[in-house]
């Protein structure tokens, strides 16, 4: 993943734009509220759409921003978009009066020099920088002439994660104006299926909202739109500034029939995995927290309340102990302890009793509870099947001890030695919070920013909430060598509840028609695997001339025009209205026979629904028709005897054995006793084998 560059894109436009002779003017579009309606500063931005195309969890979004220059001389454009952090720019356009002037996105250190260099010599750039928690902004000006109009057009993506059982979508909304035609457009497509969609506004009632607001979902398309008129945008009803200020949250969850579901798209594959309904797996955890002198005053009482609430969130079966450093450590425990009532009201007094004092020994913080960690699973004082979590809070660097990063990074990651995950929480902007993160990555854990606020309580207790319940730990994605070309990373040290876990790879062969996906993972009472039996088989149901293509791993429902037709893995039910009814079975064999290949397995069900001029190799026999079976005597297989069928004016020598009947039960099947038919069925069937196969069916 490229994420330690994304927040410093820089957009450096062509050289060509800054010759266009247009003077610089310093009236910018990010002004004051309350102007004129629709326009601002002789800048009327008249059009503002984001559109987003979600397919299997990956967001492709597009900004359009539409202006002209309503003033007599030249003015200064501004475009301000707020993305999200784990997005990354593909694309970016600005139109003056039709001429398209294309970007370039560089990479961190490039792009700051290019752009520094650009705003030196007077030339139009944009840069990406932090704006608060969730988002990165990125901003370009640009100054055009009387009467011309411009348009901004900027593409991002990302890839959607998991959290707390849902997947989130956070577009930020501010025009700063009142726009003729604001939307935003968002469809979504999950070949799972998706099992739940909302959206919300954080800046209009939810009266207001629902008259500008669709949503709605059916089997694997889901559609959001939020367009509101100018009147609906207003701030009060005779206001002309705009109250479209705030967030716009898509939330939604997919079917999952299975643990797992992977997918294959032109030589690629992507395997998500996310099991639901698991014991929690014991946690041992240990709380490393900064008292130093700057943690004195609201952000060590905000800690405090957090960790009171993590103590109500505790599992009896958990086991803690708190670590306390400053320009030294000292530990509530000599040892962790578990999670009784009775260890947990202590606990609660002894968090009540934190006091900040002295300098930041982050060194000797974190070794001590990772001493702690180990010592307890080689001393059996935790239970085997329970996984360790090392938390680590601080809001400065370290300036007693052992201060080099590089330094402290090494002697973590050698105490630990990729036993369990270190995550970082770094409380507030007076702090390395690249070493922080660093330093949780390669111990397989993550950083957290705590913003210094009046939540920030809660921003320490929703952290906690994500790794509060590992569902399994050691977890590794197997697939077959001779298959992968390339993988992402696909070993993990936990699965936790409401997360998921992506894997994606390349074929070796692009035309390669099934292989098999296994997931290994240690729970709470014993070792588990998942195996995900993947096929790119197709299924394709035509309307006319537009196809719609499904997957045989699919479960799906489609009607239309009096057909009914539903995938359940591996198993294709077709209706005709009140009439007969088709079963279609994907029959799977030994992928190294030397002979037998997959094949689909055709069953009628009410075949007596069908015409008497019905024909073809299983039509001929919807009807009723004559037949005797005699002389049953010992064949060359002892277990199947054989016998004399005397139909059609043909006397054959068939073959008792047993096949599976799939009318009744597509999944599984009935299995009933049956007389076998020799050479092709010749004598049965009307004409011969070879008069029923077609070289293709269109």
């Amino acid at each position: 993943m490229a994420s330690a560059w994304w927040p410093c894109l820089i957009l450096a436009l062509l050289s060509s734009l800054a010759a266009s002779g247009f003077p610089r003017s310093p009236i910018r579009l990010l002004g004051k509220r309350s102007l004129p309606e629709g326009v601002a500063n002789g800048i009327e931005v008249y059009s503002t759409k984001i559109n987003s195309k979600v397919t299997s969890r990956f967001a492709h979004n597009v900004v359009t921003t539409r202006a002209i220059n309503r003033a007599d001389t030249a003015k200064e454009v501004s475009f301000d978009v707020e993305l999200p952090k784990t997005a990354f720019i593909t694309n970016f356009t600005l139109t003056i009066d039709g001429v398209t002037y294309p970007g370039n996105v560089k990479e961190k250190e490039v792009a700051k020099k290019q752009y520094e260099k650009a705003v030196s010599q007077g030339k139009t750039a944009g840069l990406v920088k932090a704006s608060g928690r969730k988002l990165e902004k990125f901003t370009v000006s640009v100054t055009v002439a009387a009467g011309s109009k411009v348009t901004f057009e900027l593409t991002y993506e990302e890839l959607l994660k998991r959290h707390k059982g849902k997947y989130e979508m956070y577009l930020k909304v501010q025009p700063k104006q009142l726009v003729k035609h604001f939307e935003i457009e968002v469809d979504i497509f999950e070949p799972q299926g998706i099992s739940m969609l909302d959206a919300e506004a954080s800046f209009i009632t939810n009266d207001l909202l629902g008259s500008t607001l669709t949503k709605s979902f059916s089997g694997k398309k889901g559609h959001v739109s939020f367009k509101p008129s100018l009147d609906q945008q207003r701030s009060c009803p005779t206001c002309t500034d705009s109250l479209l200020n705030g967030d716009f949250t898509i939330t939604y969850d997919v079917n999952r029939e299975s643990p797992g579901n992977v997918q294959i798209v032109n030589g690629y594959f992507v395997h998500f995995f996310a099991p639901q309904g698991l014991p929690v797996v014991p946690k041992n955890v240990a709380f490393v927290i900064d008292i130093s002198g700057s943690m004195a005053g609201r952000k060590l009482e905000q800690t405090k309340e957090a960790l009171l609430r993590i103590l109500e969130d505790m599992k009896e079966e958990d086991y803690l102990n708190f670590i306390l450093f400053s320009g030294d450590v000292s530990t509530w425990k000599e040892h962790l302890v578990q999670a009784t009532p009775e260890n947990l009201q202590e606990a609660r007094t002894f968090v009540k009793s934190m006091e900040d004092k002295g300098m930041t020994n982050i060194n000797d913080g974190l070794l001590r509870g990772i001493s702690m960690l180990n010592k307890a699973r080689e001393e059996h004082r935790i239970p085997e099947r329970s996984t360790s979590i090392v938390i680590m809070l601080t809001d400065g660097d370290a300036n007693v001890g052992e201060s080099r990063p590089e330094k402290i990074q090494e002697n973590v990651r050698n105490a630990i030695g990729g036993k369990f995950p270190l995550y970082n929480l770094g409380f507030g902007n007076n702090l390395n919070y690249n070493f922080l993160e660093n330093m949780a990555l390669e111990n397989h854990g993550f950083a957290r920013r705590i913003y210094e606020d009046s939540d920030a309580d809660l921003q320490l207790q929703g952290f906690y909430e994500e790794v509060a319940n590992p569902l399994l730990t050691g977890v590794e994605m197997e697939y077959p060598e001779n298959a992968i070309l390339d993988l992402t990373q696909n070993t993990y040290q936990h699965f936790y509840d409401g997360s998921e876990i992506v894997v994606a790879g390349r074929l070796v062969d692009e035309d390669m028609n099934s292989f098999k996906a296994d997931v290994k993972g240690h729970g709470a009472t014993n070792d588990l695997t998942f195996t995900e039996e993947v096929t790119t088989g197709k299924i394709t149901l035509w309307n006319r001339a537009v196809p719609s293509t499904f997957s045989w791993l699919d479960t799906v429902t489609v009607t239309q025009d009096g057909l009914s037709m539903m995938i359940n893995r591996k198993n294709m039910v077709v209706s005709f209205g009140d009439g007969v009814t088709f079963v279609v079975v994907l029959h799977q064999v030994w992928k190294k026979h030397p002979a037998h290949r997959d094949f689909l397995g055709f069953y009628v069900v009410d075949s007596h629904r069908m015409s008497a001029q019905t024909h073809g190799l299983l039509g001929q026999f919807f009807q009723p028709f004559d037949f005797k079976v005699s002389d049953i005597r010992p064949g060359s297989d002892p277990t199947k005897p054989d016998a004399t069928l005397v139909v059609k004016n043909h006397q054959l020598i068939v073959t008792r054995g047993s096949q599976k009947d799939y009318r009744k039960d597509a999944s599984i099947g009935t299995k009933v006793v049956c007389w076998f038919v020799h050479n092709n069925g010749e004598g049965l069937i009307d004409g011969v084998h070879t008069d029923y196969i077609v070289p293709n069916l269109f």
